[in-house]
């Protein structure tokens, strides 16, 4: 198996492994809920459900991405994991609308019966271990193939895991008489929730405007200045699609080199950025220095 072959496998693996684990966690949280009239455990089983459908979205969409460039999408297609991210940012923040609107209508209306059994805290106990577990697993994967859309999943799932405990603490406040503890750890709930929309729709977004990653272009810029051979250059420009890196740039060369030396010196400058900048695609014009 080639190591392309091998990291699209893995990737997928993972991704599956997610979905599997997102349709028991929201069927689980659903039951409890219903049944236990938890607005905090609903909550949790309204945010696992829009997990699933981001862990499904993630799961396509890391096929999709891992296709080749083609005669339509010349620079491949990796802009689908950042615009995954970027429909899983609404579905969060309808998931935070609907929360606040029901914790708000049950503070006002004064209707709070919560029914706390061991099932609740079994649910949530079992909430936190699975997530834990699934944001590590992907959080290893997205850092080996710079996968947006696996660290999207990740975050996911790492999120759900302090709201688990936002919830837990809403439940023993329950279990004390205290039954409005469950509706304010909702909006605790929701809150998280929307910081998470926060950082995710904006990383997507930047990706799909073409904003240069942080960082790339001062680590460029210490690369050139370690190659005497460059004389002088322009024009940098950076572009993230999905997991790589666009990067183009003119570079000033001695313009007593021949051609075959000049070119030579580009490909080195390719070779050394590409080797220091994960998964990037560098194209270098060549230009003599007066």
């Amino acid at each position: 198996m080639s190591k392309t072959h091998k990291a699209v496998s893995e990737k997928k693996k993972i991704a599956l492994s997610s979905v599997i684990a997102a349709i028991f966690l929201t069927s689980f949280k659903l039951v409890i809920g219903i049944s236990t009239g938890s607005l905090g455990i609903l909550s949790e089983a309204l945010h696992s459900g829009l997990d699933l459908i981001a862990a499904a979205m993630t799961f396509f969409t890391v096929r999709i991405s891992d296709h080749p460039a083609d005669r339509e999408h010349n620079f491949g297609h990796g802009k689908f994991e950042n615009f995954s991210a970027l429909v899983e940012t609404f579905l969060l923040l309808i998931t935070c609308a609907w929360i606040i609107y029901e914790a708000i209508n049950r503070i006002v209306k004064h209707h709070v019966h919560i029914e706390v059994t061991v099932w609740s805290f079994i649910v949530i106990f079992t909430s936190i271990i699975i997530d834990f577990s699934r944001s590590r697993a992907l959080y290893r994967v997205a850092k080996k193939y710079n996968s947006q859309a696996l660290e999207a999943d990740a975050l996911h799932f790492s999120t759900d895991i302090w709201s688990s405990v936002v919830v837990l603490a809403g439940l023993t406040g329950a279990l004390l008489d205290f039954f409005y503890a469950d509706t304010i750890a909702a909006i605790i709930v929701a809150f998280i929730v929307l910081f998470v929309s926060y950082r995710l729709g904006k990383k997507s977004f930047d990706a799909l405007t073409d904003k240069a990653p942080e960082g790339v272009m001062e680590s460029i810029n210490k690369i050139m200045s370690e190659i005497p051979e460059v004389k002088n250059y322009h024009d940098l420009r950076v572009r993230e699609s999905g997991a790589k890196k666009f990067i183009e740039l003119n570079i000033h060369v001695d313009k007593n080199l021949t051609i075959d030396e000049a070119h030579e010196i580009s490909h080195k400058v390719e070779d050394e950025i590409e080797r220091q900048v994960n998964n990037s695609k560098v194209m270098v014009h060549t230009e003599p220095e007066n």
